[in-house]
């Protein structure tokens, strides 16, 4: 079933039909999609200030499929700019994961005691 989206709490609206087409409650959704149950009460309402990311992962998990129709000249666009997005998308990842990696420091806490799998100094 195809529904247009103007405004947020268009969006609300899908999913508070999905979750109850689910028979879940609020929050059994919520635990499912890895969301809190506020942001879960916020995202039903059409809040505007939720977060992206999240709305897209509660979709998902929802079952709910987005799909955008443009005018016919911006088909080529589209495919640039979607490119382009994920590319810096790709490389803000990549970046996270090198942060990630990184060796725990080898300083010792205050009280002399080793950090978690740090070796023990003897002086």
């Amino acid at each position: 079933m195809q529904h247009p989206i103007e405004q947020a709490s268009d969006l609300g609206g899908v999913i508070r039909a999905a979750r109850k087409a689910q028979k879940w409650r609020q929050n059994d959704a919520a635990d499912h999609a890895g969301v809190s149950e506020s942001f879960m009460v916020k995202a039903e309402r059409g809040a505007d200030t939720v977060q992206w990311g999240k709305v897209f992962g509660l979709l998902q998990r929802l079952g709910v499929r987005v799909l955008v129709e443009l005018p016919d000249a911006g088909g080529e666009l589209l495919e640039r700019e979607t490119a382009q997005a994920r590319r810096r998308a790709d490389a803000r990842a990549a970046r996270a994961a090198k942060v990630d990696a990184r060796p725990a420091s080898r300083v010792a806490a205050a009280d002399g005691t080793p950090r978690a799998g740090q070796e023990p100094t003897h002086d």
